[in-house]
């Protein structure tokens, strides 16, 4: 795939329990300009959301009727890495990004993880939190030292050498992600898909440094402890035993 096949970026948002903010990230979704004048396919997963997300999102799309925005509803709560698969599922564009719908990560940084796609380097590129000299909301040592520590396990069984593993921002050429069969139905699809992809004969996978904007469990954060035991299960899980 060349640069000049790839017309569409497909931006996938699972999304649960975001009303207070998923305006304000899809303003920025849909604010930036993207390297060779791609076109944007937003692709928002309501989780079964119990807060106004749905009405929020529908009021949105409504507002902003030139904007290419797909909404899909959960008929049940299924979890983050469900939301992401029937978003990679629904998706059309040649790329792919995964956006969480809180304000952690910045939308214009995009085009970091697009150029070494563009330029035929890369068929999959994560955006790191731990590199480059991009804004870093300083939050918890150890969910930073337990982020560190679970790339490291995960590096020591891919043989990949990535800085962040549990990042949000993977971007992925759309027609290697949707042959990888993904299982995980909640945060464990980091890991998982990292394993996945790993094998992938060939693939070509970069890291470039990203900002982060953290947020705290009173400002809405959902992720706990027991995400990163689950995560240690599907390292080995996806590593050793698939």
């Amino acid at each position: 795939m060349t640069s000049s096949t790839i017309q569409t970026l497909s931006i996938i948002i699972p999304a649960y329990n975001e009303a207070k903010t998923i305006h304000l990230i899809l303003e920025k979704v849909c604010s930036v300009s993207l390297l060779n004048g791609l076109k944007k396919e937003i692709v928002i997963v309501n989780d079964c959301s119990t807060d106004d997300t749905k009405g929020a999102i529908e009021t949105f799309i409504t507002k902003h009727g030139q904007e290419n925005i797909r909404l899909y509803n959960q008929e049940v709560n299924k979890g983050k890495g469900a939301a992401i698969h029937k978003g990679i599922e629904l998706a059309t564009g040649e790329v792919l990004i995964i956006q969480d719908a809180d304000l952690e990560y910045d939308p214009t940084e995009y085009n970091y993880l697009l150029k070494p796609i563009l330029d035929g380097n890369a068929d999959v590129v994560y955006g790191s939190r731990f590199m480059g000299g991009n804004p870093h909301r300083i939050l918890f040592f150890w969910h930073s030292l337990g982020n560190k520590f679970l790339t490291a396990v995960s590096n020591a069984f891919t043989n990949l050498n990535l800085t962040d593993m549990e990042t949000c921002y993977k971007m992925f050429r759309s027609e290697i992600i949707k042959n990888i069969k993904l299982k995980e139905n909640r945060f464990g699809f980091e890991p998982e898909v990292t394993a996945k992809i790993s094998r992938v004969k060939g693939i070509r996978i970069y890291e470039v440094g990203i900002s982060y904007y953290g947020r705290t469990y009173l400002e809405g954060k959902k992720i706990g402890w027991k995400d990163g035991f689950r995560a240690i299960y599907c390292i080995l899980k996806y590593n050793i035993f698939s």
